[in-house]
C-alpha cells in the first residue's frame, strides 16, 4: 500500500513574519526505501527560533531552504521500513527529517534516541540541540567561573532556561531576562535562578544595574537589538559576551537594529564571540552525558510546551515563538 505524506514546503521567502501564502502544505504518495534506506513515520518536530534564518536567501551558517523545499526541521520518529544495515523497523531516531510526515534517509546525520532515558520531546530540548547548545555556548565559550554573574536574554527558552540552570551548577550567579511576570517568576521559584528581569516592564538597564551592580561577566544574548545593547552597557572587566542568536531581529523587514554602544566591549577590555553549536557535532556525547546526569539527579529540570497537530499546523505553531507564546522547548507532535 502506498503511504500518503504530508510535506509543508516553503513557497516564499518571507518578509518581515511569514504569513500563510510563504507556505504550500501538500499531500504526495511516498515509497518504500532504496537500497541503504530506512523510511522514518515522524513524530515529533522541534520549533525553533533558527528556522526563520533558514528561509532567508544569502549567506549564514546553514545553506538556505530553497523555494519549493520541504522546510528545514529537526525531529523524532520511528522507522517503518528499512534496507540499511544499522537500522531496523521500531528503532527510534532523531534527525534533520523535515517538516513531513514520512521522511526517507540514508542514516546521515541520524542517531537513535534513547525513550527509556527521557520522553521523546526532551531529546528535542534538554536532552537534544537546545540543551548541547547552551551547555558548549556557555562553559566553552562564555567560560564562566564560580562567583561570577552570568546574564542571559530569551531566559525562558529551551537555550536560556538551560543556560541559566547551568550557569547555577557550576557555582555563578545567574540572572534571566524574560517577557512577562509569569515566565520571570518560573524562572525564580523553579528553576532557580537568582533573579529574573522582565523586559516589557521597561527600563532594561536600569534594572540589569540593580540586579547586577558589579557588572556582567557573561552575557548569553539570544536576543539582539536593544536587549544585547542594555547587556554591553553593563559588562564588567574582561566580560565575555556570547552571541547564540538574534529573535527579536529575525523577523525585520529593513536593516537589522546593532549595538550602537559596541565601544563598550573596549572599554570593559570584553570579548564578544558568535557560537554555531554545530561546530561541537564530535562533542555532542559529552553534552548530553553531563545534560543527562544532572536532569536525572534534579540540579537541571526541563519544561517542553508540547502542541499536537498537523503538519499543515507548523507555519501557525512557528509563529508561537515570535510572540513569545512558549515556555521552554516548543515542540510540534504529530497526530
Amino acid at each position: 500500500m502506498t503511504l500518503v505524506n504530508t510535506v509543508c514546503r516553503l513557497a516564499a521567502r518571507p518578509i518581515g513574519l511569514p504569513k500563510p501564502s510563504d507556505w504550500e502544505v501538500a499531500d504526495e504518495p511516498v515509497g518504500g526505501p532504496a537500497d541503504g534506506e530506512f523510511l522514518v513515520r515522524v513524530e515529533y518536530l522541534s520549533v525553533d527560533p533558527a528556522m526563520r534564518t533558514w528561509m532567508n536567501a544569502g549567506r549564514s551558517y546553514v545553506a538556505p531552504v530553497q523555494i519549493g523545499e520541504v522546510m528545514r526541521a529537526g525531529g523524532i520518529g520511528r522507522v517503518i521500513d528499512s534496507r540499511h544495515p544499522d537500522f531496523a523497523a521500531g528503532d527510534e531516531v532523531y534527525g534533520m527529517f523535515g517538516v513531513q510526515r514520512y521522511a526517507h534517509s540514508d542514516g546521515s546525520g541520524v542517531t537513535r534516541v534513547d525513550t527509556t532515558l527521557a520522553p521523546a520531546p526532551v531529546h528535542l530540548g534538554a536532552l537534544g540541540i537546545s540543551g548541547i547548545t547552551a551547555y558548549f555556548g556557555l562553559l566553552d565559550v562564555g567560560r564562566p567561573q564560580p562567583g561570577q554573574t552570568v546574564v542571559v536574554s530569551g531566559a525562558a527558552g529551551s537555550v536560556g532556561s538551560i543556560v541559566g540552570q547551568v550557569a547555577r551548577i557550576v557555582g555563578c550567579r545567574a540572572i534571566g531576562i524574560a517577557g512577562g511576570e509569569q515566565k520571570c517568576r518560573w524562572l525564580v521559584e523553579e528553576l532557580g535562578f537568582d533573579a529574573a528581569i522582565d523586559y516589557q516592564a521597561g527600563d532594561l538597564r536600569r534594572q540589569l544595574k540593580m540586579h547586577a551592580p558589579n557588572g556582567i561577566d557573561v552575557f548569553f544574548d539570544n536576543v539582539g537589538g536593544e536587549v544585547l545593547e542594555a547587556g554591553l552597557s553593563r559588562l564588567a572587566r574582561g566580560a565575555r559576551v556570547v552571541i547564540c542568536g538574534a529573535i527579536s531581529q529575525y523577523n525585520a523587514a529593513g536593516e537589522l537594529h546593532g549595538p550602537a554602544n559596541y565601544m563598550q566591549l573596549l572599554v570593559a577590555r570584553a570579548s564578544m564571540t558568535g557560537f554555531v553549536v554545530f561546530d561541537y557535532a564530535d562533542r555532542y556525547g559529552e553534552a548530553v552525558g553531563q545534560l543527562a546526569n544532572w536532569l536525572a539527579s534534579g540540579e537541571l529540570r526541563a519544561r517542553e510546551q508540547v502542541v499536537a497537530g498537523d503538519v499543515g499546523d507548523f507555519p501557525e505553531v512557528l509563529l508561537a515563538l515570535f510572540r513569545g507564546e512558549n515556555t521552554g522547548k516548543l515542540v510540534l507532535a504529530l497526530r
